[in-house]
Formats: structure tokens, C-alpha cells, sequence
């Protein structure tokens, strides 16, 4: 129970940041009004994060009864990010600022988060098919990937801009899961870093250091219950809507990135000892999302990258259990912003740094030596995607654009930023395509890697990959025939070399 404690830890606060960030962005940046977000979408995402905890957790104490293990850990679950991020940015902000209606702006979003579950549950009856085709290092490279960059990144850099709040508690966690040391009455690490950064952070700010730690008390605690509503109605009302399917560009390609990563997650899993079956998962994937979609909230689920993470902190079965509690509490009763007012995210980000860290590791250590090769070119889209967001963000900082940037041809001779936004298009795809190709290289198999190289010229042909258009708002989806032809034709040159590879390996 007390390894489940540091499992729990570090959920919830990657749960409880995925929540800031809807509250955040949806008022924002879609202007969806509090009412809405703390009436309708955290209820609406409380009931699918408790029912999936509920799942996985019980999934996980019955493998352990059928196997005699103790040392079983369950899938991690929540809201998934990329998505959360695409259906604001590329869906709900574009609704809401064409029409200024931010009722018709969420709606949409139920609907997004709808087709979102749908594609899911569907992906639950050919997922044992793509983990059989793909190899292993294809999987966790792309994991890692992300792990390196939008996971591990985003935290150090957090940890090092407060490191007298920060540092001490993150070198806590750190130094605690990588010796394994046994703390004083064994207190879990993570809840001791917790307790160490919390004391930090009020004894800087009772000492009247500002810029560490300053909760604004000026609201009050604001506990109210909210319970959840169905709005079923709102769902079906707008799936003929023209803004939907305009906007089925972005919510086809992230229901498919939803599958494939949830797949990922099962083979990480798997590469860390515990297996589970394809179909229920990813079934009680897809219905987390569908059921989200009918209390109110627009964000689908998924299972969450960092099982490794979990299992090498000693999190087993309670700790799936007691995240759904503490979120669902959260999100009913309003008392999120509280709580963040108590303990400062700093405090804990370091579980999130270790999790990445883990994830890293596992896609060299659990893949054959002689892959690394395949798992190191899988990163570079990853990379590409997180390093255009990074600076993406910072044009923003500044009050200017991607686009009039790009255009004006300021990036000329320094950086060559179209090629990083092809990369990035897709990336999980092509992470997944680049690695598996080598890897079939790598063993001679040049029949499969032709194959797999088809298959990115396929997916660039049609926009899946690669293909992107670059407007004032941002870079979106291309999608349609010949989309990104340029890649097309490489892809297929290259496959076409490959083949010859494997004809003059027969005769």
C-alpha cells in the first residue's frame, strides 16, 4: 500500500496538470465560460477517469490472481494530452472564433471527444494485428520519444527555473528510485519529496520571498458539488453539423494517434512484465472516451505512457484506485484549484521527470542490443515536434507568428523550419515507420522493411504524414490526394530500392 502511495502521487498530479490545462485553455482560448468547465466538462471527466481507474484496476488484481504474482501493476489512465491540445487549438477555438458562440464551440468538442471513443473502440478488434506486425523497438522508440521531450523536458526545465523549490524534492525522487533506499519507517519517497517540497515552499513564502510559491487566497476554498449531467442530446444533435466533419481532419487522425498509442502502452507494458490483453483494453479505452463525451466532457481518455515508471516505484493495483477517488473528488466538488493552492506543483514534478526518464531507458533496455540503432531514429520525430513547439511558442512570446515568420524568410540560412514542421506532422506515425524499417533492415528482412516503407508512402500521399498547411492561425491538417507527393514518391523509391534488396537476397 505505501509503494501505491508514491504511484498515486505521481498520477494525480499529472491527472490534476491535465486539468489546470483545460481550465486554463478552454476559457481562454475556446472562451467556454467557468460555469461550463466546472459544471459540465470536469464532472463529464471525473465519471470516465473513475470508471477507467475502476477497470484497470480490477484488470490488473485479476492477472495477478491468474499468474500467483504480487508485483503486478495496473495501466495508468487519464486524459490523454495530445488530444487535449488538438480539439482546443484545432477544433473548439476555430468553432468559437468564427461564431463567438462558446455553447456551440463545447458541443462540438462532445462530439470530437465522441468519433474519438468510437475510433478507439473500434482500433480494440485490430490491435493484436498492428502489435504483431510492428516490431518492439518501433513501439517504445516512439514512446520514448515523447517521454524525452513533452514529458521529461517540460518538467526539468520547470525544476530548474525554481531550484530552491523545486531541485530538493526532485533530487529526492530521483535518488530514491534509482538506489532503491529504504527510507525512515519507510515513508514512500514520493510522499516524502511531497511533504519536503510543501515545507519549502510555505516556509519561502511565509518568509515573504515572492516568485516561489503565492496562492491566491482572495477566492476562498469555493466547494460546491457538481454533480454530473448527461447531455447525450448534445452529442447526437450535432454529428450531421457541418463543423464537425469540417473539422473531422483533425479528430479521424487523433483517434487513430489515441489507438496507436494506447498500443505502445500495452507493449511497454508488456516489456516490463505485465501482460495484457489488447481487446479489453483498448475496449475500456474507447468507452472512457465515449463516456466522457456523454457527461459533458470534450477530452478523451487513454491509457497514459509510464507503466514502467509506476511498477519501478512499487505502484500495484490500489494506486489506480485511489487516483480515480482523489480526481473524481476533485472535479465534483470544485476544490481542484485548492488543492494546487496547497501544494505547489513543484513539489511533486519530479516523479514526472522520473517517469520520463524510465520510459527512455526501457526502449534500449528492453528491445535487442543490436535495435539501438532502430529505437535512436525513432526519436528524431519527436524531437522535431517538440523542438517546433518550443519555438512556436516563444514567436508567440514575442507577438508574432509562425506564418509571418516562415514567410518572411527570417529562418533562411538558419533554421530549415519546414522540414522540422514536415517531421512533426504525424510524428508518431513516422516514428513508428522510420524505426520499424530499420529494425527489418537492420535483420535482413528487406521484404518487411519495403513494406513498411510503403506504407509511409501511402500515409504521406493521402496527408497523414508530413503534410501540413501554414496560415495565420497556425499549422494545420492536410489532408486528401496527394497531399505531401514529395514524400510520397521518396517513400516509394526507397521501398522500391529495399525490394530490390530482398530479390537479390533470394537468387
Amino acid at each position: 500500500m505505501r509503494k501505491d502511495l508514491d504511484g498515486f502521487f505521481g498520477l494525480a498530479i499529472d491527472n490534476l496538470i491535465q486539468l489546470m490545462l483545460i481550465v486554463t485553455l478552454t476559457n481562454r482560448v475556446a472562451g467556454i465560460p467557468n460555469e461550463v468547465v466546472f459544471g459540465y466538462i470536469l464532472p463529464g471527466a471525473a465519471i470516465s477517469i473513475i470508471a477507467g481507474n475502476i477497470f484497470y484496476s480490477i484488470q490488473a488484481r485479476q492477472f495477478a490472481m491468474r499468474t500467483g504474482r504480487d508485483d503486478v501493476t495496473a495501466l495508468p489512465y487519464g486524459i490523454n494530452t495530445v488530444s487535449l491540445f488538438a480539439y482546443i487549438f484545432f477544433v473548439m477555438a476555430p468553432v468559437y472564433h468564427e461564431t463567438k458562440n462558446p455553447d456551440l464551440a463545447w458541443k462540438v468538442g462532445l462530439v470530437a471527444c465522441f468519433f474519438s471513443g468510437v475510433i478507439e473502440t473500434a482500433g480494440a478488434f485490430v490491435g493484436d494485428w498492428l502489435r504483431r506486425i510492428t516490431p518492439r523497438a518501433a513501439l517504445l522508440s516512439t514512446l520514448a520519444g515523447i517521454a524525452i521531450t513533452f514529458i521529461s523536458m517540460e518538467f526539468a526545465f520547470q525544476i530548474f527555473a525554481k531550484p530552491g523549490l523545486a531541485l530538493i524534492p526532485a533530487a529526492i525522487i530521483l535518488f530514491y528510485y534509482m538506489s532503491h533506499v529504504r527510507l525512515p519507517g519507510g515513508i514512500p519517497g514520493g510522499l516524502f519529496a511531497i511533504g519536503v517540497g510543501t515545507a519549502i515552499a510555505w516556509g519561502l513564502n511565509l518568509s515573504g520571498m515572492s516568485g516561489y510559491f503565492d496562492p491566491d487566497w482572495s477566492k476562498g476554498i469555493g466547494v460546491a458539488i457538481h454533480p454530473p449531467i448527461p447531455v447525450i442530446g448534445s452529442v447526437f444533435s450535432l454529428i450531421g453539423s457541418e463543423y464537425v466533419w469540417r473539422y473531422m481532419a483533425v479528430i479521424i487522425p487523433m483517434g487513430l494517434f489515441n489507438v496507436v498509442g494506447s498500443l505502445q502502452n500495452l507493449e511497454s507494458a508488456e516489456a516490463a512484465g505485465d501482460r495484457y490483453e489488447t481487446k479489453p483494453s483498448l475496449l475500456a479505452n474507447g468507452i472512457g472516451s465515449i463516456l466522457a463525451s456523454f457527461f459533458g466532457s470534450c477530452f478523451p481518455t487513454t491509457i497514459y505512457i509510464g507503466h514502467p515508471g509506476w511498477k519501478a516505484m512499487g505502484a500495484r493495483t490500489g494506486y489506480s484506485i485511489l487516483n480515480g477517488v482523489f480526481i473524481g473528488f476533485v472535479c465534483l466538488t470544485g476544490t481542484m484549484d485548492a488543492v494546487l493552492r496547497l501544494i505547489p506543483m513543484e513539489a511533486g514534478i519530479g516523479i514526472l521527470l522520473w517517469i520520463g526518464i524510465i520510459i527512455a531507458a526501457q526502449a534500449f533496455q528492453e528491445t535487442p542490443k543490436h535495435h539501438a540503432l532502430a529505437v535512436a531514429i525513432g526519436l528524431f520525430p519527436s524531437l522535431a515536434s517538440w523542438g517546433l513547439n518550443m519555438v512556436e511558442s516563444g514567436l508567440r512570446a514575442a507577438k508574432t507568428t509562425l506564418y509571418s515568420t516562415v514567410t518572411s524568410g527570417a529562418f533562411q540560412g538558419i533554421i530549415p523550419i519546414t522540414g522540422a514542421i514536415a517531421l512533426s506532422q504525424g510524428f508518431i506515425f513516422t516514428s513508428m515507420i522510420l524505426s520499424a524499417m530499420s529494425v527489418y533492415v537492420i535483420e535482413k528482412e528487406y521484404k518487411k522493411a519495403a513494406l513498411w516503407a510503403f506504407t509511409g508512402a501511402a500515409m504521406s500521399f493521402f496527408g497523414i504524414i508530413h503534410a501540413y498547411s501554414l496560415t495565420p492561425a497556425g499549422i494545420g491538417n492536410r489532408f486528401g490526394i496527394g497531399a505531401a507527393l514529395e514524400f510520397a514518391i521518396a517513400y516509394t523509391a526507397v521501398a522500391l530500392f529495399l525490394w530490390l534488396l530482398y530479390i537479390r537476397t533470394r537468387f
